[in-house]
Formats: structure tokens, sequence, C-alpha cells
């Protein structure tokens, strides 16, 4: 009896997963390749395949093989009840949202993905501010269908990261906060001078040869072409399956590290992608576990490997290749530029990798008060302006470089922005056991061999897919639960040696 109802629930969940991925290329054609006048056609598309999906996952005849898996599972293997467990969560937040509200929230996003683009373009904040507003309104909705007796912003984090609570995701956030604050405030007291111009001072790098440049270091680093492609993109992303992921960058003419670290950035969620095992598509083991997962492998890759001294070894030749005006840079001035503490970047996809997290809070906390009601959307430009004062000590004398700067908020995604410090924390502990595991492996990136830490990552983090939830994968991987500590050692160590601090962050003597 639950042999036949384990084959029937992954046979309909096939189905739901294959029209989910035709959603994505759907939405990956929308920002990289198609036509402008396209969006009316797209919205009603993506709108159907949500409303299919939402369908099937809703159907009886996933009901009813979870009742009877429910009443006859205990012959299951772990693996199959890792699998029922993931459908069962997935099910039940489903039955819980009426079709027309999953519609209206895709038809939503659909339609203020082109008004934020124009929005940003002509600095327009009232042109998107309605399609926020409504965002705002359909999560809220969303989250009461789901559990009224809750937080809702707990309940969007649960779309994003579903295993870990908020509680757990606020201890994190507070502790790379309190580490950070001061860190960056003694960074700014040093008076140790890096190279932070060497990049910048040597002219315009064009954005063919940094496509080029590009292309090189994915080699390098091993993505497989044949299973992927590079495309550029107003904001980069990647997306995809084991069989087919895709990156995206863009390019600025005088900033080649800005291309080079988000492609490097998409090619950690790409590799995770392609790491999902084969014999798994379409099932929850062939699925990744969450976005916090996802981004401690692209934060792994842009922070950890590619900002690291050894890389430098390998990618200076390479950008002296394309770009000929920086063969008179030292590996160390490279390096240096690759890892300065920005004082006046407005950018969350250009920070450097401390004040990163900050970006990161400020969004946490404006998309917070928006749900809760504290803040009304029209408030949205000048209270993003006070916190960035407040925070970096920098104030936007724009909207575009400011509150319409990402993507995120178009697309009705409020819950996501905590899983990128969520996933740079997971990625320090992450690497410090790969460093524990792996020989040498400074000397191996140095040399330009990559081979043992993707076989690291595939191993104890992209083959299981959704079989562990969060918590447990990182125990699995590290031997240790999920917390921020393996990142304050790893800032501490790195940014006090750069900028010559005692682990206090004050300015050593």
């Amino acid at each position: 009896m639950s042999g036949d109802a384990y084959t029937t629930l992954c046979e309909q969940y096939e189905q739901i997963a294959n029209i989910q991925h035709a959603q994505s290329v759907l939405s990956w054609d929308q920002q990289v390749t198609m036509p402008e006048d396209g969006t009316p056609a797209r919205t009603a598309q993506l709108s159907a395949l949500s409303t299919v999906a939402h369908d099937a996952l809703t159907d009886d005849v996933i009901a009813d093989a979870l009742e009877t898996l429910r009443a006859n599972g205990e012959s299951l293997s772990a693996d199959e009840k890792a699998t029922v467990r993931e459908i069962r969560r997935k099910h039940k937040r489903a039955t819980a949202v009426p079709e027309s509200l999953v519609a209206e929230m895709s038809e939503t996003s659909s339609e203020a993905l082109s008004v934020w683009e124009s929005a940003r373009a002509d600095d327009d904040f009232d042109a998107f501010a309605p399609y926020l507003q409504r965002h705002v309104e359909l999560n809220r909705e969303y989250a009461d269908h789901i559990d009224p007796t809750r937080d809702p912003y707990a309940v969007l984090l649960e779309e994003f990261e579903p295993c870990l609570s908020l509680d757990h995701v606020e201890s994190v956030l507070r502790t790379i906060r309190e580490t950070l604050i001061p860190m960056i405030d003694a960074i700014r007291a040093s008076e140790t001078t890096l190279a932070t111009d060497a990049f910048t001072a040597q002219g315009t790098y064009s954005p063919a040869d940094q496509e080029a440049l590009c292309r090189d270091v994915l080699t390098t680093l091993g993505y497989p072409w044949e299973r992927g492609r590079l495309d550029t993109a107003p904001h980069p992303f990647s997306m995809g399956t084991s069989f087919d992921a895709r990156v995206t960058t863009r390019f600025n003419e005088t900033d080649p590290l800005g291309s080079l670290f988000s492609t490097i950035h998409e090619f950690g969620h790409a590799m995770y992608t392609l790491g999902l095992s084969d014999d798994a598509y379409a099932t929850p083991l062939g699925e990744d576990r969450d976005l916090s997962v996802h981004e401690s492998q692209s934060r792994l890759w842009e922070n950890h490997i590619g900002r690291s001294r050894a890389f430098w070894d390998v990618l200076l030749p390479q950008m002296n290749k394309h770009f000929p005006q920086t063969d008179t840079l030292s590996v160390n001035e490279a390096y240096e530029a690759a890892n300065q503490v920005y004082e006046d970047n407005l950018i969350r996809v250009n920070a450097d990798e401390l004040t990163y997290h900050l970006h990161i809070l400020i969004r946490y906390e404006i998309e917070r008060a928006l749900i809760a009601g504290d803040i009304d959307v029209a408030e949205v430009p000048a209270v993003w302006n006070e916190k960035y004062e407040e925070y970096l000590g920098i104030r936007p004398e724009t909207d575009a470089e400011g509150c319409l700067q990402d993507i995120h908020w178009s697309h009705g995604n409020i819950g996501y922005f905590p899983t990128y410090s969520l996933g740079s924390a997971m990625a320090a502990q992450l690497y410090a056991a790969a460093e524990e595991s792996i020989a040498d492996l400074d000397s191996q990136i140095a040399a330009g061999s990559f081979d043992k830490i993707r076989e690291w990552l595939q191993t104890n983090i992209h083959q299981h897919g959704a079989r562990y939830e969060t918590n447990e994968l990182i125990k699995q991987a590290t031997g240790s639960s999920f917390t921020a500590d393996a990142f304050v050692s790893y800032v501490t160590e790195k940014y006090g040696s750069l900028y010559n601090l005692d682990q206090d962050f004050h300015v050593a003597k």
C-alpha cells in the first residue's frame, strides 16, 4: 500500500517540478533575451504555469498519497521519508493559499519587473511604488492564509529558508551586526593604506574583454559549458537544473572586479545546482536545500576562494592577458584592491565583503517594517536613505542608487534578503571544514587546481539535495550546528591582518 502511494506521490511531484523548471526558463528569458514589449504575454504564461503547478500540488492525488503514507509509511527508506517530508511541507503551504492569490502574485511579479527596470532607469520610485504596495499586501495575505497566529515575516522567510527559525536567523544576524559594525569603524580609523585604486586607476575595461576574462575564469574554476552558459542581465543571477545551470553578469567599464566577482558568485550557485543528483531530478532529493545553503556556495566561491591571496596567483596573469594595463600590478596589490573596505559604496552588489552585510541588514529591517505595517511604502526612500547614513555613513542622492537598486522586491520576494548573510556565515563554517579535510588547499588554489574543493562540496553538500534539513546538513558537513562563529573568526583574522587590527578591533600598535 505505502509503495503504491509513494510511487503516485513521486509521479505527481515530477510533473510539478517540471512545470516549475519551465517557469524558471521563461523567467530567465524575460530577464536576458525577451523583447521589451513581450511582458503582457509573458505575464499570462507565467501566471498560467503558476496556477497549473499550484493545482497539481494541492490535488487530492497528493493529499491521498500523503495520508496513506502517514498511516502506512514505516517501511520507507530514509531517502523516501525525506522526500515525503519535503513534499508534505510544500503541499501543506500550498493548500492553505487560494489559487487566485497564487495567480495574482505571479501576475504582479511579472508586471512589476518591467516597471522596476524602467523606474530604476528613470530614477522614479513613484512609478514602482504601487507595485511594491501590492506585493506587500499580497505577501501579508499569503502569510495570513498559511498561519494567521504567527509573525507574518517568519512565515514569509520560510519560502526561502524553511528549516531555520526566525529566532535562529536573528541570532546569526545579530552576531554579524555586533561583529562588523565595530570592525568597520576600526578599519575606517586605521591608517593602513591598501592599494584601493589598483584597477580603477588603470583606465577603462571594455565589456567584450571583461566577458572574455569571465569566460576564462569560469573555465579555470571548472564550469561545464556543455551544461551552462554566460549571459548579461540587469541584475546578475543564476538558474537551472542539474542538466542546465546558467549564469549571468553585468559590466562596468571602470571596474572589472564587479563583473568578475558577480560571475564567480553565480558560478557557485550554478555548481551547487549542477552538483545535484541527475538520477534524483524532479524530486526533492534533486533540488537545493534552500536559499541559505545556495548562498553559502556562491559566497564560498566568491569570497573564500575568489578574494583569497592564493587565487590571485592564478587570476592576475589572466587579467594581464585581457587587460595589458594591469601588467604593472603585483599580486599583493590586486589582493588588497579586491578586499578593500569601501567608505562610499551605495550599491549592494558592488559592496566589499564586510559592508555587504550592512546593506543586507538595511533591507531586512525595511521589509520587516513594511510587513508589520510600521512604515508605509511611500516612506521607503526616506527610511532607506536614513538607514544608509546611520549604518554606512553615506546617503544616496537618487532612488536609482538607493531603494530601486535591487530586483527582489519587484519579484515580491520578501524574506529573501537574510539568506545572503546566513549564506556567508555558512560559507565560513563550510570552508573551515574543507580546509581541515583537504591538505594544502591554499597551495592547490594558487596552482589553479580546484578539483578537490569542488569534490568536497559535491560530496558534503550538493549531492544531498533536500535530504537533510538546513542545520542537519551543516552539522553533517562540518561536525557542528550552524552558527556565525566561523564567520567571526574568518573576518577577524583576514581583515585584522589587512588593516593591522588586534582581535578587539583596535589599531594594533
